[in-house]
């Protein structure tokens, strides 16, 4: 399993929200899930995790966004990262 984590500022997080809903890299093609995460004292301020199957996949995508527009409505705080998990517990 392996993941492309994004550090984001959105502009504004209902019109992100609206452009990422509409999918313009083929997010939903490729991966398993994703999951977003805004900052309390700031809700523009988004964490990005986008699941996929294998490290040569979330590369794949990583690519494709890096290459597309879409990164354009808002600061890129940290560059989209492939990750693999590490470790996870449940309480």
């Amino acid at each position: 399993m392996a993941f492309v984590m994004t550090n984001f500022e959105a502009e504004d997080f209902d019109s992100w929200k609206r452009l990422f809903d509409s999918d313009p890299v083929g997010r939903k093609q490729a991966a398993k899930g994703h999951q977003i995460f805004r900052a309390v004292d700031n809700p523009n301020h988004l964490f990005i995790g986008t699941e996929f199957e294998s490290v040569d996949d979330a590369k794949a995508f990583r690519e494709r966004l890096l290459a597309s527009e879409a990164l354009d409505a808002g600061v890129v705080r940290v560059e989209p990262t492939v990750t693999e998990l590490a470790d996870a517990a449940t309480y």
